[in-house]
């Protein structure tokens, strides 16, 4: 059955409230999807006895739930593959030098899914950064849903994320066997700091950050919450650091804090020079 007007308004409104996400009139389609698979896992016969059921329950379960089905967790291991090759071959050999001194490194994925995208960073500076393992090096994850975090957390992939994007020779060296699934080593999982995190809502005690990754996330969002998040971000970023955003995503007109480095594809950013000097 068809969702109605009414039915998927109250479902847009709910989303928006919780997460800022913008559903578009025609996105009735995903949303009737994604509900009736909700709503055969949490045992109810359809959508509509689910929306009843979310309209008159006070508490957060259940909403929570719905605003859980209706996130897009797209990703997989080095998505894009530009933006890695950039911070394999300039962004983190800069980062490091300047930061020899110190010692310290802080990488912040704001929208880490099921774990692809923080463990690709890992196993990068494992592989190719050796150095870093007698530095400070943190490398935090957050996403709106505890689903995919706890899934993040177990480290476990099937073949088809395997072979969607991770080379041969690091699932080798970093992997081991579990049945049909593959599972990251102890030492690539303890590299990477999992949390809940919100980001319309209030945002916990974080470090400073180096390099930020917010790919294909502001996408999802109206322009009031862009604004938002990138000046949250701001405040967060060292003066030299970067911010990675999707290839379908700017800052342009949203933040003109921000200016685009000459990275071929790579959807990098970085402060502006005089923002950089208030520092």
């Amino acid at each position: 059955m068809t969702l109605n007007k009414v039915d998927f308004d109250f479902v847009r409104a709910l989303v928006h409230k919780r997460a800022a996400i913008v559903l578009e009139e025609e996105k009735d389609y995903l949303v009737e999807s994604r509900l009736s698979s909700l709503a055969r896992r949490e045992g109810f016969a359809s959508v509509a006895d689910l929306l009843v059921q979310l309209r008159a329950n006070r508490g957060q379960y259940l909403s929570q739930k719905v605003v859980q089905a209706m996130t897009t967790n797209e990703t997989s291991f080095f998505r894009d593959l530009h933006p890695f090759e950039a911070l394999r071959k300039q962004i983190l050999p800069e980062l490091i030098g300047r930061r020899s001194a110190m010692r310290r490194l802080h990488i912040w994925c704001g929208a880490a899914s099921t774990g692809q995208e923080p463990y690709s960073i890992a196993m990068l500076l494992r592989e190719y950064f050796a150095e870093l393992s007698s530095w400070e090096l943190r490398i935090i994850a957050t996403d709106l849903s505890p689903d995919v975090l706890a899934q993040a957390q177990e480290g476990r992939y099937s073949q088809l994320e395997i072979n969607r994007g991770l080379p041969a020779s690091f699932l080798i060296k970093y992997f081991t066997r579990q049945g049909t699934q593959w599972r990251l080593k102890d030492e690539i999982l303890r590299m990477v700091e999992l949390r809940q995190l919100n980001l319309i809502e209030s945002w916990p005690a974080l470090p400073m950050m180096d390099l930020v990754l917010m790919r294909n996330v502001l996408i999802y969002f109206d322009l009031d919450t862009k604004k938002m998040i990138l000046s949250r971000v701001r405040k967060l970023l060292q003066p030299d650091g970067y911010l990675f955003l999707g290839a379908a995503e700017t800052t342009l007109n949203i933040d003109d804090h921000f200016e685009r480095a000459e990275l071929e594809r790579s959807g990098c950013y970085r402060l502006r020079a005089h923002e950089a000097a208030k520092f």
